[in-house]
C-alpha cells in the first residue's frame, strides 16, 4: 500500500503519495514553479536552481524539483526573496548566453527567452563571457552551437541513459565546462545516430535540427524544378499543437497546404509503409516458412536505429530486413513509377519528405541504393518543425484551409501504413499483411493490442496457421538490449530463439515522439498523437496494405511482384558493420 503524507503549499493543504516532489505536488494544486533544466520525460538534475522554494522553519533554499514534499512542511514557492533569487539567476545565465535571439532557431519557442520575459529581465546585470566555442554541423542532422549551451544536462542525460548512445558528455570543469561528444572530435565522428532527441530536449539554441527550409523554398521558386512532396504519419496528428491543437489529424488540411507552398503533386508516405509491408512481410514469409535466412526479422525502417545497429550491434544484420523504408520507397517510385506515368523528365523532380525525425536527413544519402531511381531518391527533408516555420512564413490560415485529398497514385494508404507513426505499429501492419500471405486468408480482428501502448518493451504471441509467432517491439535505444541480448543469448548457446519478429523504433512513443516533433514532449502527448493515429487506421475501409487497390497497380503495373527483381533493384539496401569512433 502507497503510504501518503499530508502539507502545505502556500497555505493549501493537500495529501499526496509519498516520494512527489514539491514541484508536482504544486503542479496538482495549480501552482506552478519556473523551471529550465527539468523536463517531464528525464530525472530531475537540479542544475539550474531557478525552482528553489522555502519551508517554515528552515532557512534553507529547497530545490523543488528533486526534494520530496514531506509530512506537515509548510511550503512557500513565491515571494520577494524567492522571485529576486530566481531572477539572479537567469541573469547569471544570461551573461553567458549570446544575445542573438532574433537570428536563432528557437527565436519565440525558447524556454531561457520565456523566462526571461517572465521576469522582465531588459537589462545586462553582469558582464558577459561568452565561450569562443565553433558550431559543430557535421551529422548535416542536427546542429550543436555550444555558445548557447546552458549546461541543464538534459541531452546528456537523454543520449546516454534514455537512448544508451553515449555520445555527448560533459568535458572541462568549473567556467569552463562544455557539452561536447567525448575526446572533443565533432558529433559525425562519435556514435551519435542522429535521432534528435538532444535537440527535443534541448531548452536552448543548443542543439536545433539542421534547418532545410531555404532549400526547399528555393526549389519551389526554381521554375526549372517539378516540386513533389509527401507526409509522414506522425506530422499530421502533431503539427496541430503549433497552432493550439493536441491529439488532432490534420492530413487534408496538410494536402491543402503543401498545395498552396506550390507542391505540384502532394503524396502520403503511409503508401510508402503500404509497400514497405508488402515486401517486409514476404521476407518474414520466406524465413518463417522457407528458412532462406534466420529469425527473427528485424524491422529497418528508423534510420537511427538502423544506424544504432550498425555501430553496436553488427552481429544483427543478417536479421535485419533489407527493405528500405517508407519515404524512401515514395522517394524512389515518384522518380520512377509516377514521372513515368505522367510522362515527366525524372530529372526535374524535387521530393521532399516532411519527417517527425532528424535522422532522416542523415538517411537520404546513407548510401548508394538512396539513388536507385538514377538521381538522388529524396532531395530534402523537413522536419515537423521546419514546416511549422514554413507555414508561418507563408502567411496561410492553416487552422482554416478547406480539406483536399493527395494524390491517388502515391498517396492512397491503408490503415495499417498509418500506424507505421506510433511504436508497435510496424509489428501490427506486418502482421495483418503476413497472415494474408501465409495462410491465404484474411483477418476477422486486424488489431493487436498486445503491441500497442507506451511500454518500453511489448512482448505476445500471435496465432498464424496454428502457429505462435512470438513477436517483441522496443522503442527507445535504451530499450533494444535486453531484446537482443535474448536473442544473442540463443544464437551463442544454440537456444531456440526467443522472437520471430523484433520492431525497433529509435525514439520513444515511435515516430510520433521524433526528435523533429514540437518542443516539450510528454507521454501525455505521445499517447494523444498515437490515438489520432490509431483513430484514423479505424475508420479506413481498407486496413491491410495487401488488400490496398493502388498497392495491386503498382506491382501489376510496374513492380511485378514483392521481392522480385524489379522490387529488389528498388526497394532494398543493404548494411554494414560502422565504427562507433571515426576520427
Amino acid at each position: 500500500m502507497i503510504k501518503s503524507i499530508q502539507a502545505k503549499i502556500n497555505g493549501i493543504l493537500l495529501r499526496v503519495e509519498e516520494g512527489t516532489t514539491i514541484l508536482e505536488a504544486a503542479r496538482r494544486v495549480q501552482i506552478k514553479i519556473p523551471t529550465l533544466c527539468k523536463h517531464p520525460d528525464l530525472p530531475a538534475s537540479a542544475a539550474c536552481g531557478i525552482c528553489i522554494v522555502k519551508n517554515k522553519g528552515s532557512s534553507k533554499m529547497l530545490r523543488s524539483c528533486c526534494t520530496p514534499l514531506e509530512e506537515g512542511m509548510d511550503i512557500t514557492t513565491h515571494d520577494p526573496e524567492i522571485v529576486e533569487i530566481r531572477r539572479t539567476v537567469i541573469e547569471l545565465i544570461l551573461s553567458n548566453h549570446p544575445n542573438d535571439c532574433l537570428k536563432c532557431a528557437r527565436n519565440n519557442d525558447c524556454e531561457l527567452q520565456k523566462l526571461t520575459a517572465d521576469f522582465g529581465i531588459k537589462e545586462e546585470s553582469f558582464p558577459q563571457f561568452l565561450k569562443d566555442l565553433p558550431m559543430d554541423q557535421s551529422t548535416k542532422a542536427v546542429d550543436l552551437d555550444p555558445k548557447k549551451c546552458i549546461l541543464c544536462g538534459r541531452c546528456v542525460h537523454v543520449c546516454q541513459e534514455n537512448q544508451d548512445v553515449w555520445a555527448l558528455s560533459f568535458l572541462e570543469r568549473g567556467i569552463k565546462t562544455r557539452i561536447s561528444p567525448a575526446g572533443d572530435i565533432q558529433l559525425a565522428d562519435s556514435p551519435c545516430v542522429k535521432c534528435g532527441q538532444c535537440a527535443a530536449h534541448c531548452p536552448t539554441g543548443a542543439f536545433v535540427e539542421q534547418d532545410d527550409t531555404v532549400k526547399v523554398w528555393r526549389a519551389l521558386q526554381d521554375v526549372d524544378k517539378y516540386c513533389v512532396v509527401q507526409i509522414a504519419p506522425a506530422v499530421r496528428v502533431s503539427i496541430g499543437e503549433a497552432f493550439g491543437y493536441t491529439g488532432k489529424n490534420f492530413t487534408k488540411k496538410l494536402y491543402a497546404l503543401l498545395r498552396r507552398l506550390g507542391f505540384q503533386a502532394v503524396f502520403d508516405t503511409s503508401f510508402g509503409a503500404d509497400v514497405t509491408i508488402m515486401e517486409e512481410a514476404s521476407e518474414f514469409e520466406q524465413r518463417l516458412l522457407k528458412e532462406t535466412r534466420p529469425l527473427p526479422l528485424i524491422t529497418s525502417c528508423c534510420p537511427s536505429w538502423v544506424d544504432f545497429m550498425e555501430k553496436f550491434y553488427t552481429d544483427m544484420i543478417d536479421h535485419f530486413s533489407s527493405c528500405k523504408s517508407p519515404h524512401e520507397i515514395l522517394g524512389v517510385l515518384s522518380k520512377t513509377y509516377y514521372a513515368q506515368k505522367n510522362k515527366i523528365d525524372p530529372a526535374s523532380i524535387f521530393m521532399a519528405s516532411v519527417m517527425p525525425c532528424t535522422s532522416k536527413k542523415y538517411e537520404i544519402s546513407r548510401n548508394e541504393e538512396m539513388f536507385s531511381s538514377g538521381y538522388q531518391d529524396i532531395d530534402a527533408v523537413l522536419c515537423t518543425r521546419e514546416l511549422v516555420r514554413m507555414i508561418k512564413q507563408a502567411g496561410i490560415d492553416f487552422e482554416n484551409l478547406p480539406d483536399e485529398e493527395s494524390d491517388s497514385i502515391l498517396g492512397e494508404y491503408a490503415g495499417a501504413g498509418v500506424i507505421f507513426g506510433a511504436t508497435g505499429g510496424v509489428m501490427e501492419a506486418a502482421i495483418r499483411t503476413a497472415h494474408y500471405f501465409i495462410t491465404g486468408k484474411e483477418l476477422k480482428k486486424v488489431e493487436f493490442e498486445g503491441v500497442r501502448g507506451i511500454k518500453g518493451v511489448k512482448e505476445t504471441e500471435v496465432d498464424v496457421a496454428g502457429k505462435k509467432i512470438k513477436i517483441a517491439v522496443a522503442h527507445g535505444l535504451g530499450n533494444v538490449e535486453y531484446i537482443l541480448n535474448k536473442v544473442r543469448d540463443a544464437k551463442i548457446n544454440n537456444k531456440e530463439m526467443p522472437y520471430h519478429f523484433i520492431e525497433v523504433m529509435a525514439c520513444p512513443g515511435g515516430c510520433v515522439g521524433g526528435g523533429g516533433q514540437p518542443y516539450m514532449v510528454t507521454d501525455e502527448l505521445r499517447i494523444k498523437r498515437a490515438q489520432a493515429i490509431y483513430q484514423d487506421d479505424s475508420n479506413k475501409q481498407i486496413r491491410c496494405s495487401h488488400q490496398n487497390p493502388y498497392i495491386k497497380r503498382l506491382y501489376k503495373e510496374f513492380l511485378g511482384k514483392p521481392l522480385g527483381e524489379k522490387s529488389e533493384e528498388l526497394l532494398h539496401t543493404h548494411y554494414k558493420a560502422r565504427p562507433i569512433y571515426t576520427r
